[in-house]
């Protein structure tokens, strides 16, 4: 069983703490992606299509891989909008994760310290998407913080507030096959690790600390890795880089290692061990990156 991180393993944060909350996979075909993802053990909840709070769409929609901390959503496009365009350009040059975020409690306080920090910043935007409850219709709703395009260059990186935490992380969606417990630390390759930590550091409000593989951002629950394209393929050399930067991996916390490498492999899904970490290319469907699973954030291979 996995140990209790010492980190904060509350849902969403409170004050001025800023959780690693979700990452997004970018995908051709939302139908192909969630079968891929149950075929990996997760058990992904129904299509939500995204709309702004008029009712028209914001053109894309989602599929979840929801929690006991923090998400998986595989996004898609449902109309031709500018968020949908952006999203195309995004897909052009890859399909896997282009977006990553972060919870925080209060978004206009964190626009705010964004803009004086320096960053080109659009208006804060509130996004809702349908959601069933089990028991009716239900809408989860979120303020998200948002840059101008290019201002983080490893993809769509922004912040947002969870209006509807309820809706959001339902009980019945938050237990999986594989043993997923929670969302642990995002993957940054860079070619130049010392400015996209300094940015990543202005971004979150929280220091970068050299690691052996690069340099770090702990948050209050999870954490940002930032290193090479050498230590990324000396640490993953089955996957190929596409670009740079690049998110090309994220870490999640199981229950146990042994019984999601059973799973993986009555799947027929390669898998790697890393000492205590077990390394699992994305399936075609969900893009060019992997996952590090292990059943305590210390035992990543950044961490030991």
């Amino acid at each position: 069983m996995a140990a209790m991180m010492s980190e904060a393993t509350r849902q969403l944060p409170t004050g001025d703490e800023i959780f690693l909350d979700h990452v997004g996979h970018f995908v051709h075909d939302a139908k192909v992606a969630s079968a891929a993802l149950e075929r990996v053990g997760f058990a992904p909840a129904p299509v939500s299509v995204q709309v702004n709070p008029d009712g028209t769409p914001t053109g894309t929609g989602n599929v979840t891989a929801m929690f006991s901390r923090g998400y998986i959503e595989v996004l898609f496009t449902t109309a031709d909008t500018p968020l949908a365009r952006e999203f195309e350009t995004a897909i052009a040059g890859f399909a896997g994760v282009h977006l990553a975020a972060c919870s925080i409690a209060d978004a206009a306080k964190e626009h705010q310290r964004l803009t004086e920090a320096g960053f080109a910043m659009r208006p804060l935007v509130q996004f809702q998407r349908p959601v069933d409850t089990g028991e009716g219709p239900g809408i989860a709703a979120f303020t998200v913080v948002r840059f101008e395009r290019g201002a983080m260059a490893e993809g769509r990186i922004q912040l947002l507030t969870h209006r509807t935490e309820k809706t959001v992380w339902q009980p019945r969606w938050l237990t999986h096959p594989n043993g997923a417990l929670g969302l642990a630390e995002l993957l940054v390759v860079s070619a130049d690790v010392a400015e996209a930590a300094g940015r990543f550091a202005r971004f979150t409000g929280r220091k970068a600390e050299p690691t052996r593989f690069g340099q770090a951002i702990r948050l209050d629950r999870g954490a940002i890795q930032i290193m090479t394209a050498d230590a990324f393929t000396a640490l993953l050399p089955e996957i190929e880089i596409p670009r740079l930067p690049f998110m090309g991996a994220y870490a999640i916390e199981v229950q146990s290692l042994a019984a999601l490498e059973n799973r993986l492999q009555a799947a027929s899904l390669p898998a790697r061990r890393i000492g205590a970490a077990l390394a699992v290319p994305f399936p075609g469907p969900l893009g060019t990156g992997a996952w590090l699973f292990a059943e305590n954030a210390a035992d990543l291979p950044w961490r030991v």
